[in-house]
């Protein structure tokens, strides 16, 4: 594990790699929707507690029903894409701690407390959904990542038992690099960190 990966493997995560906005035509397979479950949940969260739910709307029913949700703007691009992921936070995932971090109570830990709970369920899910993307490049795909829509409506839609909250939407495909804007500046180090 401490073999650092190949410059093409970073311009294929990082360097090179761009958020699209227009997609080619052409499917996403339900395995490889799969595939990229299975590599994201074996990224790190605390106490494993792997909070992060997704839903991948792909079918053109399943669209429908996120449209009138999108803001104007994201309409389009949500809409072409051949998935368009919600990536969601559970903040019923403590239940599952017996099952995913047998040793101890961790269960205990969070019952009753509400502002543990919302800021663990936060945090590790958007770690989760980083882990998402990263996985998602290296698996072949290219990504959309967007906030810009109704967090409370497209909740009542896609998770009406309550206790699932919406985070960002993920576009996934391949994209059209005709939609591409020039990629934005990023900060130099001293800009962003510091060594102590």
């Amino acid at each position: 594990m401490s073999e650092r990966i190949s410059k093409a493997a970073l311009d294929t995560i990082f360097l090179q790699a761009r958020s699209h906005n227009a997609w080619a035509e052409g499917d996403v397979s339900d395995a490889v929707l799969k595939d990229l479950v299975h590599v994201t949940k074996m990224g790190p969260t605390s106490a494993n507690c792997s909070p992060a739910r997704f839903v991948f709307v792909k079918s053109a029913a399943a669209k429908a029903r996120l449209k009138p949700h999108l803001a104007e703007g994201n309409v389009a691009k949500a809409m072409s894409a051949p998935v368009c992921a919600i990536i969601a936070h559970d903040l019923r995932f403590f239940d599952h701690l017996p099952k995913l971090f047998p040793h101890t109570d961790a269960k205990s830990w969070f019952a009753g407390n509400d502002a543990k709970i919302e800021s663990t369920a936060f945090r590790n899910a958007t770690l989760q959904g980083a882990y998402f993307m990263i996985a998602a490049r290296a698996l072949g795909l290219d990504v959309g990542p967007m906030s810009g829509f109704d967090n409370a409506r497209v909740d009542a839609e896609f998770f009406p038992e309550g206790h699932v909250k919406s985070n960002f939407l993920c576009c996934l495909g391949h994209g059209d690099p005709a939609g591409l804007f020039d990629r934005s500046p990023r900060f130099d180090f001293d800009e962003m960190a510091k060594i102590i």
